[in-house]
């Protein structure tokens, strides 16, 4: 629970969480299915929050389990299931490293703006979890905040990025500089360079790395070998 995030957490953030973000899940189940998703396939998606990507995907697969670490963040994905009236939906309290998956393998493992919480030492383990849970050849999809400049630059670029949202926004709930600095003074990001030899030694081949221009987000398809 200590790794669930303070904003996690929050009633209140909870509450107005779909309003500040925007999971482009149409977009991520277009890619998905592009890449071979379909009505047979099982999804696990970690970190589901409250449920964006998990309610999508499971209009178009077989199964989602939708996994995540605090009770704030299920109590709405549960709401939300409920209301969508989608009977695929599996709603699992569990984190990176203790989820532990039941029935055939999955298909698809997706994470998206999660595994950042966890030091690098516990991406690692994640990152093995999720290799024992998908099929050989089966797909990682994995989008997050992620550093690809060099750490001799990093107190430039982490200042330019806090400086792109204001100290005080105009609209209650929208992200703020605030937001950023306790992002990486609390949070666990790392650099692509660091990652992505982690993914592969996991037993993923990665197919597609997506860095920012920012150098702030990285995106990846990887396959398990």
């Amino acid at each position: 629970m200590a790794s669930a995030g303070r904003e996690n957490l929050d009633v209140e953030h909870v509450a107005r969480y779909d309003e500040k973000e925007d999971a482009s899940a149409s977009d991520e189940v277009a890619l998905l299915v592009d890449l071979g998703l379909d009505d047979r396939s099982e999804v696990v998606d970690l970190g589901a929050g409250t449920g964006q990507f998990a309610l999508a995907v499971a209009r178009i697969c077989d199964r989602v389990v939708a996994v995540d670490i605090s009770p704030v963040m299920l109590a709405r994905l549960r709401a939300k299931v409920t209301a969508s009236g989608l009977s695929n939906i599996d709603v699992v309290q569990a984190g990176f490293v203790s989820y532990e998956h039941r029935g055939k393998a999955a298909d698809v493992v997706y994470s998206r703006w999660a595994l950042h919480h966890l030091p690098d030492f516990w991406k690692s383990v994640a990152l093995a979890n999720m290799r024992r849970i998908v099929r050989p050849g089966g797909l990682l999809r994995l989008w997050d905040i992620v550093y690809s400049f060099d750490a001799s630059d990093a107190e430039e670029r982490i200042e330019a990025w806090c400086a792109t949202l204001p100290a005080a926004p105009r609209n209650e709930g929208e992200w703020n500089r605030g937001d950023l600095e306790e992002h990486v003074r609390d949070e666990h990001s790392t650099y692509t360079w660091l990652l992505e030899p982690m993914i592969e030694r996991s037993g993923f081949r990665i197919e597609r790395a997506e860095h920012s221009l920012d150098g702030f987000q990285a995106q990846y398809v990887a396959r398990a070998t």
